[in-house]
């Protein structure tokens, strides 16, 4: 596989949310505005990173019987360097995603990777590996967000200052002026209905892809009518 297919698997063909279904509880818990998919995408892409690249790097000194629990052990150890940093510089951010991070260590993308990947790969390949499918986990999310957002209170990228800095103020957009809201979208019933109209779109835009990409066929007429 070259170099760029590594990377951008994880972007489309191998994403971690719509295709293989996984992280479905962060999913449906956080991504109440894009602000926080985008947030939980970034914390999540971090730990991929680094997890893929430490895999890589001992993957010739760990024994294959207890490879699980240290790779377990590792990811728990990045997790918690990221909550602790992430409490002492975004510490309102960190009042919403709090809860979620810690989860972030039984997230089965994530040793996945380790295992399916990481393990059997040079360390460059391993962390373009993790940074693709971080970034495909982060669009996923934030579309997710995106959308519960603006039918659950016609806002967009609301508290987008809290994760960027002040400087970003000017991305928390009203797009539905006057709106009073559809509370069920902010809701766990409302992720998943989102998710499956997604998932619908997705698998429809893929059958129409496909049929304008396959090749046209021509039935060869037959000599002298119809022959029985």
């Amino acid at each position: 596989m070259s170099t760029k297919n590594v990377f951008t698997n994880g972007l489309w063909k191998e994403n971690v949310i719509f295709t293989q279904l996984l992280a479905l509880c962060p999913l449906m818990a956080v991504t109440t505005t894009a602000t926080n998919g985008l947030g939980m995408g970034a914390v999540t892409t971090l730990v991929l990173v680094a997890s893929n690249l430490l895999v890589s790097l001992i993957r010739s000194i760990v024994p294959n019987q207890i490879r699980i629990p240290i790779f377990t052990l590792l990811i728990a150890a990045l997790v918690t360097l990221v909550d602790l940093g992430m409490n002492a510089w975004m510490h309102d951010l960190h009042k919403v995603l709090g809860l979620f991070i810690a989860l972030i260590v039984v997230n089965c993308a994530i040793l996945g990777r380790a295992e399916a990947y990481a393990m059997k790969n040079p360390p460059v390949l391993a962390m373009l590996d993790g940074l693709g499918m971080g970034l495909g986990f982060t669009l996923s999310m934030t579309i997710m967000g995106g959308c519960r957002e603006i039918l659950g209170s016609g806002t967009l990228f609301s508290g987008a200052s809290l994760l960027l800095g002040p400087h970003f103020k000017f991305m928390e957009l009203h797009v539905l002026p006057g709106y009073h809201g559809f509370l069920l979208m902010l809701l766990p019933p409302g992720g998943f209905i989102m998710m499956g109209l997604l998932l619908c779109a997705i698998r429809i835009s893929k059958r129409l892809l496909a049929g304008k990409n396959a090749p046209a066929t021509t039935t060869p007429a037959t000599e002298g009518g119809c022959h029985v």
